[in-house]
């Protein structure tokens, strides 16, 4: 990421990295695994942001979304920050030991470009299942209100629970899910759980014996497809009963002594973990490819092929970003390191990333 991290104090267990969230979000549940996992002493504050931040006396960001964090820098001065993976490369900067970044430059891109899927693709299986099934909306509409204030009574609940739901089931066209759309989530869903399935065979995490920022955004989304809503839950079930284990264990790692496991070479990864990249090319690649022509061309609409069926959705400016970022991070490395990498995704989908555009 090419975003300029400020200096900031030590935190302690006295002075606390602060964060603020909700049990419901997938990138709460992210951050939250990932500090319990490096051991940086924080302080989870369970509330809406803005609120929170209000209370506080902090200036809330240009958009306030979970979860947000509160740094400070030498002065004190307090600075509220939302964005997962920024946010991480921040944290990296702190805090040295137990880094969520693999030391080769190739396998930390390929850890990037899985970050991103979890956090960009995989949230479209969270925000598809939880708003378009009725008996997930339903159960998402009374738990997500009760999360933020587990006293609010009964006729205030049912206001919110309808206020929420509707506000959230008209974001369904942000993030591509529609009828024509919902039998390509709910394939790449299932399909994502087998190779997971299968992957968890060789080895307990995405990239080797420990963990990287891609586990942890992979295990946000599925915190709540596994853990939150009725319908991916008994999905996973059926599916993929190692990936329900494998959620269930990286909710805290802090116990994982990371210094004595290893990552896995780029070039001796597992064939499941080539499988699960090949998913990614297969599935949002050509998203991320068709939302960047549309953002180019003005456009508010994009559609596009994905896996046979026909994807239709409303332009997303971030996720332009992100395609940025992704070749951003492939042209800082080495030209060793590029042929190393080309050498892994060619055959993927993955190398139209890195083509111009």
């Amino acid at each position: 990421m090419n975003k300029e991290c400020t200096v900031s104090t030590t935190y302690t267990t006295d002075n606390p990295l602060r964060l603020i969230g909700a049990t419901g979000s997938p990138y709460t549940r992210k951050m939250l695994s990932l500090l319990r996992y490096r051991r940086i002493p924080h302080a989870m504050i369970w509330a809406d942001p803005a609120a929170a931040l209000d209370g506080l006396g902090i200036s809330k960001p240009k958009i306030t979304f979970l979860p947000t964090f509160i740094f400070k820098d030498d002065s004190g001065e307090s600075e509220a920050v939302c964005d997962s993976t920024p946010i991480i490369h921040r944290l990296e900067k702190l805090f040295t030991p137990r880094s969520v970044i693999p030391d080769d430059p190739a396998l930390a891109f390929i850890n990037f470009l899985l970050e991103d899927f979890g956090d960009e693709w995989c949230t479209k299986f969270m925000f598809h299942y939880r708003w378009y099934f009725s008996e997930d909306a339903d159960n998402a509409g009374t738990q997500l209100p009760l999360i933020m204030d587990v006293t609010m009574g009964e006729e205030a609940l049912q206001q919110v629970k309808t206020f929420f739901a509707d506000r959230q089931t008209g974001r369904l066209g942000y993030v591509g899910s529609n009828d024509t759309t919902a039998p390509i989530i709910d394939a790449s869903y299932r399909r994502l759980l087998s190779l997971l399935e299968e992957h968890f065979k060789n080895q307990p995490f995405l990239l080797g014996d420990k963990p990287g920022s891609g586990d942890f955004a992979l295990f946000g989304q599925l915190s709540q497809l596994i853990g939150f809503d009725p319908t991916p839950r008994a999905i996973a079930h059926k599916v993929s009963p190692r990936t329900i284990a494998w959620v269930s264990t990286l909710e805290d790692q802090s116990g994982l002594e990371s210094e004595e496991k290893n990552w896995t070479s780029l070039e001796t990864v597992p064939a499941t973990l080539k499988n699960i990249l090949t998913e990614i090319g297969r599935t949002y690649v050509p998203a991320l490819l068709a939302n960047a022509k549309a953002l180019q061309a003005g456009e508010k609409q994009w559609q596009t092929e994905i896996d046979g069926g026909l994807w239709s959705q409303q332009s997303f400016p971030y996720q332009g970003k992100c395609l940025q970022w992704i070749n951003e991070e492939y042209q800082n490395l080495s030209q060793s390191d590029k042929q190393r990498v080309d050498r892994l995704i060619t055959g993927t989908g993955c190398e139209a990333l890195l083509a111009p555009h």
